[in-house]
């Protein structure tokens, strides 16, 4: 795996970052075998998704950020709080502004500004939403190479993008499948679910030539990402994952997702 080495850290973060869109496309396909979607297998997965994301935070995110202040010679936790509050607050702001439509939630619960656009449009907002975070995290990621050009930093970026596309899967399906209840043709439910991680390439080469750019503020990009992430984990992905009358096995999935990221990310990195 060296070998990446000897690429520019934005073209590895697009192409991790195709990667995970192309998870998020699988998971999407979904729906041409399927016309719903199990409560107890969507709980499941949703509860999986969280778990990784919260690990992937701290694993790959935050606990570098704390390691790359130390060395700088600053407080390790100065930046990651900075960050860290900074990446909540943005997508607070975000979820504040933008429309968008929960999972299993009636429109007239849909959040940001009111709109009149259809369900099934804010039904893709809301995933669009929190791909944004997970592009950055792998663009951040990959970018800390230009710093830290190691096999270390590589494979925990590597796991990071496998992390990220494994929680992408069900993500897919939890939003093509829906659509096709709405009425949508199989075709048109896929097409809209996988667009709904397109945000992630885009998101992810920003990151990383950000990242490139301003090589100082490499841990406060990192705990941002994180603040990012955990927004959406608590904000969205955790108490969709909770609803009806299966919230032990998306808090089985979340344990199993935590557990699948911190091998991928110790083992790897």
């Amino acid at each position: 795996m060296n070998w990446l080495l000897d690429y520019n850290p934005v073209l590895l973060a697009l192409m991790a970052t195709l990667f995970t869109w192309g998870l998020t496309a699988l998971g999407s396909a979904m729906v041409f075998f399927f016309k719903n979607i199990n409560r107890k297998v969507l709980n499941s997965m949703l509860g999986f998704a969280a778990g990784v994301m919260i690990a992937a935070s701290f694993w790959s995110l935050l606990s570098p950020a704390i390691d790359m202040a130390s060395a700088q010679g600053e407080p390790g936790w100065v930046p990651a709080v900075i960050g860290f509050l900074s990446g909540g607050a943005f997508l607070y702001l975000v979820d504040r502004l933008l429309p968008h439509l929960h999972l299993g939630l009636e429109i007239d619960k849909a959040e940001g500004i009111k709109t009149s656009w259809q369900r099934s449009v804010l039904l893709i907002l809301a995933i669009t939403l929190h791909n944004i975070p997970e592009g950055l995290a792998v663009g951040v990621a990959f970018g800390a190479l230009a710093s830290n050009p190691d096999a270390g930093a590589l494979a925990g970026a590597v796991a990071l993008a496998v992390g990220i596309g494994l929680q992408n899967f069900p993500e897919g399906a939890a939003v093509s499948i829906p659509l096709r209840r709405e009425g949508f043709s199989r075709l048109k439910a896929f097409n809209y679910g996988q667009l709904s991680g397109v945000v992630e390439p885009i998101a992810g080469v920003i990151g990383a030539y950000l990242v490139l750019t301003i090589t100082p503020l490499l841990p406060y990009a990192l705990s941002f990402a994180a603040g990012a992430m955990i927004f959406v984990v608590v904000e969205e992905l955790i108490p969709e994952s909770q609803s009806g009358n299966e919230s032990d096995l998306s808090t089985i999935g979340a344990m199993f997702g935590f557990a699948t990221m911190m091998v991928l990310d110790v083992a790897l990195g």
